[in-house]
């Protein structure tokens, strides 16, 4: 006998994963629709598996700060750019779906100027996205898939910088979107700081890093 469940009537605790299999395309577009846009869980989707991630209170505190660093610093050099946050980035052709924590247009900031809906037929992916916490195989797979040119991996306290060569993700000690910066030390260095002495403590750290650069 099979049973079938609404979405509704499972629980996700924080800090762990649901992982689904061989769903289609209408299937993940199904899925999507109830769990609806207003909602804590991310979503990662690549080739007919989807997994559906609950982040932890200090998995948001660190994807803000983060964020909040990277805008300081394209602000500071005077690098135009758009964050689309979390938006839900998906292409048929490609079996893929993804919600990065956050992301930024940079190169194609032009192209999305005044955008309020995304079709990746047409649109660009992102320049720069960004997770926090452990990156599953679904998702490094999903971001290769899109084409998203650059990732960063930030988990025990650590950076990974990820760059697209081809249609496979290479380390790289560089930040080829900050050439000129020491990305994979300050952004730990940071985060530090503001475990320590709070979020205020660390974005001060940064401008003042930021003018000695």
């Amino acid at each position: 006998m099979t049973v079938q469940l609404a979405l509704r009537q499972l629980e996700i605790p924080e800090g762990q994963r649901l992982r689904l299999h061989d769903l289609n395309w209408q299937e993940f577009e199904a899925i999507l629709g109830e769990l609806g846009e207003h909602r804590a869980s991310r979503i990662a989707y690549f080739d007919g598996i989807l997994e559906v991630r609950m982040p932890l209170p200090e998995h948001e505190v660190d994807k803000e700060l983060i964020g909040d660093i990277v805008k300081l610093i394209l602000d500071t050099f005077g690098i135009e750019f758009e964050c689309f946050g979390s938006t839900t980035f998906k292409r048929q052709e490609m079996k893929s779906g993804i919600e990065p924590d956050t992301c930024f247009y940079i190169a194609n900031h032009h192209r999305m100027v005044g955008k309020r809906r995304l079709n990746l037929a047409i649109d660009p992916p992102p320049d720069l996205s960004i997770e926090i916490d452990v990156t599953s195989f679904t998702q490094l797979k999903a971001y290769e898939a899109l084409q998203v040119a650059e990732l960063w991996c930030y988990s025990n306290h650590q950076l990974s910088i990820y760059i697209l060569h081809g249609d496979r993700y290479i380390d790289s000690d560089v930040s080829p979107t900050f050439p000129n910066l020491k990305i994979t030390e300050a952004i730990p260095n940071f985060v530090a700081i503001a475990i320590n002495q709070g979020r205020s403590a660390a974005m001060r750290a940064c401008r003042q890093w930021l003018s000695e650069e």
